[in-house]
């Protein structure tokens, strides 16, 4: 029955997503469900019944009369003469989600050595036999690693450009793998998302341990432990900013996949009901980059201000906003 319910997701995947052609689908399934079971009965295999079922009931022109939709099949085939979709494989889908994976770990991992490449001038200065031009040369050649990291993720990027450059659909069971495979990395998602987000909020900690242990700075030691606590402030932030990027990213992908089906039609309906949709492209791209936005915003005043036990305020009144923001621009669900 699986295979059945796959062909007819893919048979109504175009059409537009109405009460009528709902309604319609649900009358189809049933007709091929009973036609099916009774073959079944008749002491029919299997996959004989399934051909048997598709070869009846496989061809929506032929039903389209019966089933009440002939205007619906009608648009929709001249919009697919007019806006042909690349239909996306299973395997093509895979593909994507492991370069996407790679290259999250490498944005995550460049963006963290720029973080952490600050803190070679302020630790080799601490040690004074060492030339303070040398903390600067290993900065310079932390952020070349990086940049070398955002050059390869860009190539491997470029390899799916044609996802966002042209119309693309999935089908039903490529819909499915991929939102399983979301719902398996949600708790990785939540867990570093957490850890990434407390470690950028308590990573000012080793200053103030390290300063308040001489506060006067008056030794030479005191002075050391006050220069490897801002050490340990860009080591713990650059930390936390890669588990953020990493997650965020490849949470990314398996939502970019599930938006590639135009969102009016059945199709665009094969996620749970619980994926977010918005009323028009425009609100849904906002939404897509206001977290990322709250998240940059919140290091740099953080980073600027170095106010962390007051910057931490952000996140409630971003969650807050982003509920009601949600609420407005989301889609009504049609009835």
């Amino acid at each position: 029955m699986e295979t059945i319910k796959n062909y007819l997701e893919n048979m109504f995947a175009n059409l537009p997503n109405s009460a009528e052609v709902k309604r319609a689908k649900k009358e189809l399934l049933q007709m091929m469900e009973d036609k099916y079971n009774e073959l079944i009965s008749e002491g029919k295999s299997e996959n004989e019944a399934v051909g048997c079922v598709i070869s009846e009931f496989g061809n929506l022109d032929e039903l389209a009369d019966e089933l009440g939709l002939e205007e619906e099949v009608k648009i929709e085939k001249a919009q697919m003469e007019e806006s042909p979709r690349n239909m996306v494989s299973l395997e093509e889908a895979k593909d994507y989600l492991r370069d996407m994976a790679k290259s999250a770990f490498g944005v995550a991992l460049g963006v963290g050595l720029c973080i952490l490449s600050v803190s070679w001038p302020v630790m080799i200065s601490s040690i004074g036999f060492l030339p303070d031009s040398l903390g600067v040369l290993f900065m310079f050649a932390t952020i070349a690693l990086a940049v070398g990291l955002f050059v390869v993720c860009g190539n491997i990027d470029s390899r799916w450009k044609y996802l966002k450059k042209e119309l693309c659909s999935i089908d039903y069971s490529t819909a499915t793998y991929v939102h399983q495979e979301k719902e398996r990395f949600h708790a990785s998602y939540v867990v570093q998302l957490t850890v990434g987000i407390v470690l950028c909020a308590v990573c000012w900690l080793p200053v103030a341990v390290l300063d308040g242990i001489n506060p006067l700075g008056l030794t030479s030691l005191g002075k050391f432990l006050e220069t490897m606590g801002v050490v340990f402030l860009f080591v713990i932030c650059a930390i936390g900013v890669f588990m953020i990027v990493h997650a965020s990213n490849i949470n990314s992908s398996f939502e970019f996949l599930l938006k590639l089906n135009d969102r009016q039609t059945v199709s665009g309906n094969y996620v749970p009901e619980d994926f977010e949709r918005y009323a028009n492209p425009v609100s849904d791209g906002f939404m897509q980059v206001y977290w990322p936005t709250v998240r940059a915003f919140y290091l740099i005043w953080s980073f600027l201000t170095f106010a962390w036990y007051k910057t931490w305020i952000i996140w409630p009144i971003a969650a807050v906003v982003h509920a009601i923001l949600k609420g407005v621009l989301k889609k009504d669900e049609e009835i």
